[in-house]
């Protein structure tokens, strides 16, 4: 089984396409869609009902909105809770369809060659930016050098929403950690990357393109107060 994990919030405007998408991907796979809604207040939980009727899928939260971490944490803890399946892989990706659905099936085929983590990286050999402003590109850039300097992490992206876990490598870091996930922001996904580096996981990068002329909508990342969480995290030395 192929799990694919996805935060929601407010992301009406984006649902269909993602849902084309999805559902044209990995043909053949057996997959389960997993849609944590973070206290949505269009229609996106009735939108997701239509347009996966005929798949297996499931719409976890409870109305509340408590940040993309505990989304993520929610999530993962549902599908651990319901694997059947060591074998089990679980993909991670954005609702904006910024994230190209043309690289997983290449993802899931390297997870399978032995790898617990295979990231989508903007900055591996191929991979960039379609349409971001250099603002964000900038920021991006440091942030990343940053942390992969003070961590001493050898990952290039370190934040990327789209990635592919072994449910393996999920248990590791289930019983090592108290939680997958603690961080409520976006850092939760450096949080878990770390996690990983810690319980010893493979990690691969493959290059992506970012294309935010997909998405429909402003980004959901508010870059000062994220930048305050990240320089918080980095601070309080949890690694």
């Amino acid at each position: 089984m192929i799990y694919i994990l996805i935060p929601i919030f407010n992301e009406a405007a984006n649902l269909e396409l993602l849902a084309a998408n999805l559902k044209n991907s990995l043909q053949g796979e057996d997959k389960f869609y997993v849609f944590s809604d973070d206290g949505s207040k269009d229609n996106s939980r009735e939108l997701l009902a239509q347009l996966f009727e005929n798949e297996q899928f499931v719409v976890l939260g409870d109305g509340q909105n408590y940040g993309p971490g505990q989304a993520f944490n929610r999530g993962f803890e549902w599908i651990l809770a319901h694997s059947t399946s060591e074998t089990d892989l679980v993909a991670t990706l954005e609702a904006d369809n910024t994230s190209d659905i043309e690289l997983l099936p290449k993802m899931v085929s390297v997870a399978r060659l032995g790898y617990d983590m295979v990231l989508a990286s903007v900055y591996a050999q191929g991979g960039g930016f379609d349409q971001t402003s250099f603002f964000r590109k900038f920021l991006s850039f440091w942030a990343n050098m940053l942390f992969r300097t003070f961590f001493d992490v050898k990952v290039l992206t370190l934040s990327s929403f789209y990635r592919v876990y072994t449910l393996a490598q999920l248990r590791r870091i289930k019983s090592k950690y108290p939680q997958i996930i603690t961080e409520a922001g976006f850092i939760c996904m450096l949080e878990i990357l770390l996690k990983a580096v810690k319980t010893e996981a493979k990690i691969v990068e493959l290059p992506m393109v970012l294309h935010s002329s997909k998405r429909k909508g402003a980004s959901k990342m508010k870059i000062f107060k994220t930048a305050r969480t990240y320089l918080r995290f980095m601070f309080a030395r949890k690694f």
